[in-house]
């Protein structure tokens, strides 16, 4: 079993930066990779970034350039820095592991307002 829990999400302003954290405990492999998922309002999920255990990225293109997502395996944490947010960045955004099967924490709401 794996359990994920995000902190860090937060009310800000179009343009100000957010930093997301993910502690991941139990069963973590780090060969696995971990990534961050958001979710707005009548929208489908969808990746924003993943990390994989050789720190390959990979993120949306609505997000290159300003969001940053590393990992810091001593701690089986995962971050995200969300810099230049903009209003449609506003979602409940998802940490992810990836094994067998998809494990997703609680979640953590990032509102930006213009």
């Amino acid at each position: 079993q794996v359990q994920l829990v995000e902190s860090g999400g937060s009310l800000v302003q179009a343009g100000e930066s957010l930093r997301l954290s993910c502690a991941a405990s139990g069963s973590i492999k780090s060969i696995n990779a971990m990534g961050w998922y958001r979710q707005a309002p009548g929208k489908q999920r969808e990746l924003v970034a993943l990390i994989t255990s050789r720190g390959s990225t990979n993120y949306a293109d609505s997000v290159k350039g300003r969001f940053t997502i590393s990992r810091l395996y001593a701690r089986n944490s995962v971050y995200l820095r969300m810099n230049s947010l903009k209003p449609e960045d506003t979602a409940v955004y998802y940490c992810n592991y990836k094994d067998d099967v998809d494990y997703w924490g609680q979640g953590t709401q990032v509102t930006v307002s213009s």
